[in-house]
């Protein structure tokens, strides 16, 4: 289909950056999430690409085409807002085919084309129905029906299950993902949803503050989260604020190696890394509460120092009060000015410890 290539681009509102020196290569047919929170750019670094903003500063570049300057309607994407967009006064029919009439094609190729396009989003009966007669997901369908019958070569969808209840977001992401790996287009998904990152996209982009924070596969962002801000960000993470002495953390509840220079660090790790034991000779812990989930449970835990911790464990496990903890050993980070400068992995039964830049 097509390859988008955005070469430093920035934008700023008076004297403050919403996108600052963003790059960025999207492959033919891949789909990339831009994934962060409220105010970190996404959304306007999406409404530059589709034409809806001018760049302060950079490129875009569409098939090795520089669009940077073109309007909207003379752009090869399509792009689906959060608030659907549709025409009230206008049938699902007449919605999907006004692009194609616009465009002043014969009248047997538009009747086609929206049939398909009905067809590719489940609603090949729907085309009589006025708008106001659909649910929020068929309406969200039919803005994406709007979009894909144009044919664009990029796809921009700006939140589109944003307003929509969690069960129809998790269904209709899924219906997304399926046509778009159908048809085969490329497409840039904005979210602030970690989940909905971590289900559609072959490649995440973490933004704060108009800027990237990590460009990685769904599980490479999960598993090996390059700053602290990803590390949190992406889903449930423990924090333990500590001091390195002599390559060893100097925190009573986690006395682990850290072989970098000596200072203060921050270390993260999972739920599903923290083991809980009646034992007392570990350390000891409060357990605050215990959340079942029914495939597991997420137990709440107060250090004395008053950090609180999640920990993972079994559906069938209780415990009662006073617990001990246990990090795994191969499964923590550690993070130094937000930037990662040490990470102790596991690979099969191998244990790989390393050190990253200057610590």
């Amino acid at each position: 289909m097509a390859r988008l290539t955005i070469r430093n681009v920035s934008k700023t509102f008076g004297t403050s950056f919403a996108v600052r020196d963003f790059s960025l290569d999207v492959e033919d047919g891949e789909l990339v999430c831009l994934l962060g929170p409220s105010g970190s750019g996404k959304s306007t670094l999406l409404r530059m690409i589709g034409g809806f903003e001018q760049p302060s500063g950079g490129s875009i570049l569409i098939d090795a085409k520089d669009v940077t300057a073109l309007p909207p309607e003379k752009r090869p994407t399509g792009m689906v807002f959060q608030s659907h967009a549709l025409w009230t006064h206008m049938d699902v029919f007449n919605n999907i085919a006004f692009g194609l009439k616009l465009r002043r094609l014969p009248k047997a190729e538009i009747r086609e084309r929206v049939e398909n396009a009905l067809a590719l989003v489940g609603l090949a009966d729907y085309g009589r129905r006025m708008t106001t007669q659909l649910s929020g997901g068929q309406q969200q369908r039919v803005a994406l029906a709007r979009s894909l019958v144009l044919e664009p070569k990029i796809l921009l969808l700006d939140e589109p299950f944003a307003s929509l209840d969690q069960h129809l977001r998790e269904r209709l992401r899924e219906e997304v993902r399926d046509i778009q790996q159908r048809v085969g287009i490329t497409t840039l998904f904005v979210t602030h949803g970690q989940d909905e990152a971590l289900a559609l996209a072959d490649r995440i982009v973490v933004m704060r503050d108009g800027s990237t924070e990590q460009i990685a596969p769904p599980d490479i962002v999960y598993r090996e989260p390059q700053t602290e801000f990803v590390a949190g960000f992406i889903g449930s993470m423990n924090f333990v604020r500590t001091s390195i002495r002599g390559g060893v953390s100097q925190h009573p509840a986690f006395p682990v190696a850290v072989p970098i220079e000596d200072g203060d660090v921050v270390l993260a790790f999972r739920p599903e890394a923290l083991s809980l034991q009646p034992s007392k000779t570990l350390s000891t812990a409060i357990v605050h509460r215990s959340i079942d989930f029914g495939t597991h449970k997420i137990v709440d835990i107060d250090l004395a120092d008053g950090t609180r911790l999640k920990a993972m464990t079994a559906p069938d496990s209780n415990w009662s009060k006073g617990v001990g903890i246990e990090p795994r050993a191969s499964a923590f980070r550690a993070f130094r000015d937000n930037r990662l400068v040490y990470q102790s992995t596991t690979s099969g039964e191998r244990h790989h410890d390393r050190i990253l830049g200057n610590a």
